[in-house]
Formats: C-alpha cells, structure tokens, sequence
C-alpha cells in the first residue's frame, strides 16, 4: 500500500517506521523548518527511531496527499481543522484517513473525526488508530495491543487485518463515538494520575475506576455503548497513561503538584477544557474532569490548586457507585 504520514513527532515517525517494516511504501511528511523534521531530514532519526531508506521523507504536502492511497495524520489533535483546509485544497476525497491522534475540539467539543466529516470527507473512509502502547517499548520488541475503529466495517477490517503484526495486535472496534472519547479523556485521567503521584499516590486505583465510570456516562449521554470505556480506547490505555513514566500527561500533572512546568505537549490540557463543554452540553457530572480544568485553568499557585481540586472531590455529595 502506498501510505503517507502526516506528522513526524514522536508518533507520527513511530508510525512511519512501522508500516514501513509492514512492506508499505511510505511518505513520512512534516512541516519545514520544524525542529521534528529538521532533524530527520539530517540525521534520519530521532530519539525514537532511525527511518529506513525505503521511507521517502518530505516537506511538500501535495506531493505527500496524492501519492498515497491511505493518508494517517499524526499531529496536534487542536491543529487538525487548520490542517484539514490545506489538504482539501488537493485531490483527497477518494483517499482513506487514518487518524492516529487522541483529543477533542476546544471550544466545540466536536470529535475528530467529525472535524473531518465537516471538511468533506466521507464517513466511510474515515477511521481511528488508538490504544495503548508507548513508543519506547514498541521499538525493543514488547508488544501491545490497540483498536481500529470507524463507521465503515469494511475499511476497520481492511486496516485491521492489513496493519497486524507480532508487535501489535488490532483488534476491531464497535463504537467510534466511545472509542474517540474515550481515547481522549484518558489523557485527563492521566493529569490527575500525575497530581495524585506528587499528593496522594493511593488514590490512582479509585482514579481508575471512577475515571472509567465518569467516561462511561458521557459515551452513553452522546448516544454511544458505556462498556466502550472499559475496552481498550480508555481503561486499557491506562496503565501507559497513569502509570508510565513515558506519558506526558502523567508527567504534566506530576510537574505541576510540584510547582514546575512542563514543556512539551499534554494533550490533556486542551481536552479537559473540550470535555467541560461536552459536559454543559449533555448534561453529565464529570467531577474528574473538573477538578483538571481547575487544575490546568485556574489562577493562584499551582501546588494549592493542585491540593484543592483533591479536596474538591471528597467533599461532594455521596452517590450511588453506579449512578447516572
């Protein structure tokens, strides 16, 4: 298959070096100038991996959308409708999208595949790359396992079945509005997992399964199957989420309880604030998600506010475990 990459950070050339070694013919592509492809483009490798020769690396987006029959984008999850309006400009609407990226619109609460919907691509060659799995681990050999969802079956089989190998298991997702929010609310568990490191570490197991519960309501309140939340997308993310000290989320909360700033992207951040809307919008308490955006958003110090939001939470009212 003839593949293009969009986006060579830390996932985007992960991804590129991977479907490489599944015998496609690669396009590896980023922005000139940018310090990620700058330094491919110089030394053919980064922190994470070493690019083959098989892998065309290149700065001239045109070329990178049509020469491909399946384009992945890898960038930004805020990024993405910009970046949409300069693919579209070119002959695209016949090619498959592949969205290896976790987050939600700020200020819209749209999904991203929805971003993509309203840029005039066709539902049934959209779909979604998510799960669990870090790239350091990924590149020694320890394998993992992720989803493939959309709202075609024919193309999640397709990539499924096509993208399969000993170091990554797919399995076949069943409900993309789970999978998609689920993917990217693991990312606020995983800033509240950092706090809980600095302040109070015996918390992260009840953080897990209320994080869980609290996702599981939203899914269901936008028309999606709750149990997604437990399935790989979300709960099986969270152990390289919360736990590992490869996250960046993880390391944002933790940074922050400490009083220090961390300076490379937390995907996070933005979606608590996109969550915040989806929350107004349907009408579901996500207490945890609140508590981060306080923490990300509020004003004063960040050691105080860090605390304060762990208070917040124990002094709600008490609930049935399961409740709506």
């Amino acid at each position: 298959m003839k593949i293009s990459v969009l986006g060579c950070g830390r996932w985007g050339s992960f991804i590129a070096w991977y479907l490489s070694r599944k015998g496609n013919d690669v396009v590896s592509w980023g922005p000139e100038g940018s310090e990620s492809y700058e330094v491919l483009k110089r030394t053919g490798r980064n922190e994470y991996v070493e690019l083959d020769g098989k892998i065309v690396l290149s700065c001239d987006l045109e070329y990178a959308v049509t020469s491909a029959e399946i384009i992945v984008i890898s960038i930004s999850s805020q990024g993405l409708r910009g970046f949409m309006e300069r693919i579209t400009r070119y002959h695209v609407r016949d090619k498959v999208f592949v969205l290896c990226m976790k987050g939600i619109e700020e200020g819209t609460g749209k999904r991203l595949s929805e971003i993509l919907v309203e840029s005039g691509i066709s539902p049934e060659k959209i779909a979604v790359w998510v799960g669990p799995g870090h790239i350091q681990s990924f590149v020694r050999g320890i394998p993992n396992c992720m989803v493939i969802d959309s709202e075609s079956e024919r193309l999640k089989r397709l990539l499924a079945d096509e993208f399969r190998s000993d170091l990554i298991r797919f399995y076949y997702g069943e409900d993309l509005i789970g999978t998609e929010i689920g993917a990217a609310a693991k990312n606020v568990m995983g800033i509240a997992a950092g706090v809980l490191d600095v302040i109070c570490v015996p918390l992260k197991g009840p953080l897990m399964s209320r994080g869980a519960r609290e996702v599981a309501r939203l899914i269901k309140a936008m028309g999606g199957n709750e149990l997604s939340a437990y399935g790989l997308a979300h709960l099986g993310d969270y152990e390289t989420t919360l736990f590992s000290p490869y996250s960046h989320n993880r390391t944002y909360g933790e940074m922050l309880a400490k009083g220090q700033r961390f300076q490379k992207l937390a995907e996070g951040v933005s979606t608590s604030a996109a969550m915040k809307v989806l929350e107004k919008r349907y009408g579901v308490e996500l207490p945890i998600t609140d508590a981060v955006y306080k923490v990300c958003f509020g004003e004063g110090d960040d050691v105080r506010r860090c605390r304060d939001a762990i208070s917040s939470l124990f002094t709600r009212p008490l609930r049935n475990e399961m409740y709506e």
